[in-house]
Order: structure tokens, then sequence, then C-alpha cells
């Protein structure tokens, strides 16, 4: 198993860096299936609501009951735990993992994360086929959910190191793809679906995400210590936010802004992930008088993917645009402009304005996925980037948080509305409205953030001994990448080629979203 250690991937400081992003991407591509989910659970056509016929009654039957029983489908909220649970097993797993993986490197991390997350979904399919929604719970769940927070860590603190002139730039290149995952998985899910049936669907596609994984870890390097980038000036829009020193993973949560930060993701990630943990089934009701029943679950399939969409591409634009805006400003504007977006969402779905609701959605799956993608540069400005991988593992604590509160907001109050005789449309307004005053909280956490006081960083003596430790291991042991001119050229070869394999999906689910989705707009 050396072949995965850290030692075995160091890079010398002529290997191109643009090498690296490609592999991150086969990886985050894979895992972000998990925002596609929803397409598992409609509840008209083929999906995990639908395999019995007829529903339990949630009178009769408690969640425990529900776990083994064979009879009656499953309800909305029981399956959108499935969800629930992997999002709280990735944050605690990349807390867990964080540190282990400055050690260990990201290779490890990545073929560790192919191994469960595609096993996670195999284990799912064998809950469907016999219907047992415990083994679905622990397979895309648990197991799944451990292989995605060791998935989503494994190139952050690398990209942050191989690209100190942008960081901003390179955690949003490696973390669009966990965006993007679902725009490209979700059809491919839809048609397996169609096809074979939900069962089959997730056997299929956690084979296939374990090969695709594995290929991606095997393409990870790390920069030799101390890498600088030539004639490249790094930018410093912000420069009273950006600390001098590093902070040890130790002492990080001692301080009082690990844990506004903490809080500005949780409630940042609460609102969004709220909104894509039911996307397909809330757009059905919603819209469900201005589309046939034969149209409406294709546009609301269409209606996921646009929230994919809008999901890596405000990855992308938001990291690179807090390299300039600054860290604090970029969430200023996510809390305050989300606010209003969300406040505004249900007076668009009760006026049936359809278009507005859809554009109003992709505007506020831009700014969660600029969260996520911004967060390990603020980190990284915050507390140095000594031990920024393993500070990043433990905050996403806060996504594990959010997976619990966001879902069980939009599910479990809709639920209770129902009941209380609201009409099925006008269900989900209370809870967008929940979310709405999340954001004004978030919004006076992220102003009270401050730079750090010199006593939380390390001391120049610890940091060199760090840092001696690290070269001296980078250099006896870089043993792959060779400063001689094949290697030169093999590079330029396979750069392109790296490029176009992940280029073409994600062109491909940017096609197949705007194709099924401009239907909404007509």
């Amino acid at each position: 198993m050396s072949i995965l250690s850290r030692e075995r991937i160091v890079a010398d400081a002529s290997y191109n860096r643009w090498l690296v992003p490609p592999a991150a991407l086969l990886i985050h591509l894979s895992i972000g299936m998990i925002y596609g989910f929803s397409v598992f659970w409609p509840s008209k056509g083929k999906g995990l609501l639908t395999l019995i016929g007829n529903q339990c009654d949630a009178m009769t039957t408690s969640l425990y009951d529900r776990l083994f029983i064979t009879s009656c489908d499953w309800l909305l909220s029981d399956v959108v735990w499935t969800f629930s649970i992997a999002i709280v097993c990735l944050g605690l797993s990349a807390a867990v993992f964080g540190h282990w993986l400055e050690r260990a490197g990201p290779r490890k991390a990545g073929f560790a994360a192919a191994i469960l997350w595609g096993g996670g979904l195999v284990i799912s399919s064998f809950g469907v086929i016999s219907h047992q929604l415990w083994l679905i719970w622990l397979g895309a769940g648990v197991v799944g959910g451990i292989g995605l927070g060791l998935g989503y860590i494994s190139p952050v603190s690398t990209l942050i190191k191989w690209f100190p002139d942008r960081r901003g730039l390179a955690t949003g290149m490696a973390i669009m793809g966990f965006g993007g995952g679902a725009m490209i998985g979700t059809p491919v899910a839809a048609n397996l679906i169609d096809t074979f049936g939900v069962g089959n669907a997730l056997l299929y596609m956690g084979c296939f995400y374990f090969v695709v994984m594995t290929i991606g870890a095997f393409g990870y390097r790390v920069p030799p210590a101390d890498f600088k980038v030539e004639g490249k000036k790094v930018i410093k829009k912000d420069t009273a936010m950006i600390a001098k020193g590093h902070v040890h993973v130790s002492h990080a949560h001692k301080t009082y802004q690990f844990w506004l930060l903490w809080g500005v993701l949780c409630l940042n990630v609460s609102a969004g992930i709220g909104v894509l943990a039911v996307a397909k089934p809330m757009f059905q009701e919603i819209a469900a008088q201005n589309f046939s029943a034969g149209e409406i679950g294709a546009i609301a399939g269409g209606f996921v993917a646009l929230l994919s969409l809008a999901n890596i591409i405000g990855r992308i634009f938001w990291a690179s645009s807090s390299d300039y805006l600054g860290r604090k400003l970029t969430y200023a504007i996510f809390f305050s402009l989300g606010t209003l977006l969300y406040f505004s969402a249900p007076w668009a779905g009760l006026n049936q304005y359809i278009a507005l609701f859809v554009l109003i959605n992709l505007v506020i799956l831009t700014m969660y996925g600029g969260g996520f993608a911004t967060i390990p540069a603020y980190l990284a400005d915050i507390f140095g980037t000594q031990h920024v991988g393993a500070i990043h593992g433990r905050l996403l604590t806060a996504w594990a948080t959010a997976g619990i509160l966001g879902p069980a907001i939009m599910s479990y109050v809709r639920e209770y509305q129902l009941q209380a005789g609201v009409p099925q449309a006008e269900a989900y307004n209370s809870s967008f409205t929940m979310l709405a005053l999340l954001l004004v909280l978030g919004f006076i956490l992220n102003y009270f953030v401050k730079p750090l006081d010199a006593k939380h960083f390390m001391s120049d003596a610890e940091l060199s001994i760090e840092k001696a430790v690290a070269a001296k291991k980078d250099s006896d042991n870089a043993l792959l990448v060779s400063k001689g001119e094949s290697n030169q050229i093999v590079q330029k070869l396979i750069l392109p080629i790296a490029w176009i394999v992940v280029g073409l999906p994600i062109l491909w689910g940017i096609y197949n979203a705007l194709l099924k989705g401009i239907i909404i707009f007509h």
C-alpha cells in the first residue's frame, strides 16, 4: 500500500500544477451526486416513494417500524434522512480524518473515498431491492457519507498550497466539482431508474464512481515544502484580514473566530441544503398546475439540473471573486442578498410566477455553492495555510449540523402544514421564511469575524521545525516526478487530455441542464 502514501506523490518545483485540479474534479464530480439524490425519491413515477404502491400512514406506523416494513412505501421525510445522514457523516469524517489526511496525503484519502462512496451506493441498492430503509441509511448515509467526507477534503489543502497566488480560485476549482456532480449524475440516474429500476441504478452508479474516483486519487500530487509560484503576485485585497502567521490545528478551535466561521458556514449551508434536499418533489408540488402530469416529472428533473448548474457556477464565480472582494465582504453579500431572495421565493410560488421562482432559487444556489468554495480560503486567511486542511475538516462539522437542520425545516414543516390543511403548493412557504431568518443570524456572525491576535500563531521556532521535517521527507521521497526534459514533455501531453476528460462531462451536464431547464421559461 506504499503506492498510496504521501511520500510517493511529492512533486518537485517543475511539476505543472494545472494537472492537479482535474484529479480533484474526478473525485468531486463523483461524490457531488449526493446533491442529486432527490431524483431517487419523487412521489410520482418510479422512485423510493412508489416501490410498493401504497404509502405508509404516519399516524399508525412509527419511524422505527418503517425502517423494516415491506408492506407500504416510505414517507418523504424517511428517505430525506438518507441525505441528512450522509451530510452528517461527511462533516464528522472530515473532522476526524482531517489531520490524518495532512500526514497520509490526498491519494490515500481519495482511494478510501472511492471504496466507501462506491460501496455505500452498492449497499443501498440491496436496501432498495429488499425494501429495507435501514440498509439505505447505512449504505448511502453512513458508509457513503464517510466516503463523501474523505473525498471532499482530499484536495483542499493540496490545491491551496499549489495555488498560493489564487486561494479562492484554487478551492473553487476543486469544490465546483462537488456542486456539478448532480448536474451530470441526475440525468444519468433518471435514465437508469427508468430502464433498470432504482435498486439497479444505485448498483451501477456505485461501481462506476469507484472506478472514476480511483483514477482521480492516483492523479494527485503534493507540492514540495515552501512551494512558490515564480513571477506570480499573491492577491491580497483585504490585507487586514490575512494572517501573517500560522495557527496549529490543535489550537484553532480555541479561538472565537473559529466558532464564528463555524456558525457562518452552518447557517449558509442550512438554507441552501434545505432547498436541495427536496428540490424535485418541491417543484412538482408548487408548479403542478402549470404543467401536465406527464410533463411535470421531467421538468422537475430539469429544475434539479439547473440548481446543480447554479451550484457549480457559484463555486467558481464567488470563490474567484473573493480573491478581489475579500472573504468577509463576499459572505456579507451571501447573507444580505440571500435573505431578500428567501423572503421572495414564497411570494413567487404563491402567485405561480414559476420562472421567477426558479430564478430566485438559482441565485440562492450560486451563493450556497460559493459559500462552500470560499470558506477554505477564508480559513487560510484567518489561520494561515500550515494546517488549513485539518482546520477545514473540523469546521465541516458545521455542514453535518446543517445537513440535519436544513432538510428537517423543509420536510417536517411541510408535513405539518399539510396536516393543518395548507394547500400542497403553499406548504413550503413557512420553511422559506425560517431559512431567511437563519441568514439574518449568519450576517451578524460574519460581521464579528476579526483578525486573530498574534498570541494564537505558532512561534517561528515551532513553524521552522514543522517545515524542516516536511522538507526533509519531501526531498528524500520525491520519487515520481523528475526535472528531466522527458517528464516535461509527458506533462504537456497529459495536461490537455486530463482537462478534456473532466471538461467534456461538465459541458455535457451544462448542455443537458439548459436543454431541460429552458422548458420552464416557455
